[in-house]
């Protein structure tokens, strides 16, 4: 993680991917749209969120907000503290202090599985799969307790996303390629609708022509009603994707503000990756 930005090719891949000026992102199929988008809910906030690993403060009472129906980004270099606000999220691991609104709920120290109904899901970093089951069975294992006709019309929803999904289902997952385990495992997450959709290194490992392929899918994810929560490596790519940025530098966060600011003014992302002393955040209040 931490890249500052992709090469030639990359951002020549994202760029195809991506609308052209005044053109509208593709419009998701209507049944698509009537089974899978999410429930209408508040913004997903945390607040003052201190992470603590072993006996370290890693994360030091950052606040931010995740809206329904855009696509939230946050950056920031290796060790910044991305993973573990993932974590603090997602329930996997519980925050030292602060607190994780949904729905005027707080959901700090809610285990994993309950946050995930509530309706926070989350795609870990590297392409988690069951590697020993096949894709089917990974999204029926996705689909928890859901009838049988449920699961198939969520299955149905989530190959339109990943078509080329649809002819593997018989395949393990442990055989397919890097991009089609990502493909899996946001198709998990998705089984049962989320309201926000937490996806944490998009791009990780992944040829340039694989995350081309992945940034309508996230487009129309949001276009749905979804709040995305993107941590991701590359610049270039939450720049093209994200409405809304944070950067983090040493555990807290230093720019709260739009992603065009930061096309415009590249300066404030090298200062987070290449930090000289201590500088003033930009857009905090």
């Amino acid at each position: 993680m931490g890249a500052l930005s992709m090469g030639t090719a990359e951002r020549t891949a994202i760029d195809a991917a991506a609308p052209g000026e005044g053109s509208a992102a593709p419009a998701a199929p209507a049944r698509a749209a009537e089974a899978g988008a999410a429930q209408p809910g508040g913004d997903l906030r945390v607040e003052n969120l201190v992470m603590v690993r072993g006996v370290k403060a890693v994360v030091h009472g950052i606040k931010f907000r995740v809206t329904p129906g855009r696509i939230t980004a946050m950056l920031g270099p290796n060790g910044a503290g991305k993973t573990s606000t993932v974590m603090g999220v997602s329930g996997m691991i519980e925050p030292a202090f602060g607190q994780v609104w949904l729905d005027g709920i707080d959901l700090k120290g809610r285990d994993a599985d309950e946050i995930r109904r509530r309706g926070i899901a989350t795609v870990p970093e590297g392409h988690q799969v069951l590697r020993e089951l096949t894709v089917r069975e990974n999204l029926r294992v996705a689909g928890g307790a859901m009838k049988r006709r449920e699961l198939a019309d969520a299955t149905e929803r989530v190959l339109e996303l990943f078509p080329e999904l649809e002819e593997r289902l018989a395949q393990s997952a442990g055989d397919l390629s890097g991009g089609q385990q990502q493909m899996v495992a946001i198709a998990q997450a998705l089984i049962v609708p989320p309201r926000i959709l937490v996806i944490d290194e998009l791009s990780f490992g992944l040829a340039p022509t694989i995350v081309m392929r992945l940034v309508p899918v996230i487009r129309r994810i949001a276009a749905q009603g979804v709040g995305v929560l993107l941590i991701e490596q590359f610049t270039h790519l939450a720049l093209a994707l994200a409405d809304h940025v944070y950067i983090m530098s040493r555990g807290k966060l230093s720019y709260d503000g739009d992603a065009a600011r930061l096309q415009a003014q590249p300066e404030i992302l090298h200062r987070a990756y290449f930090p000289v002393g201590d500088k003033e955040a930009v857009g905090l209040s």
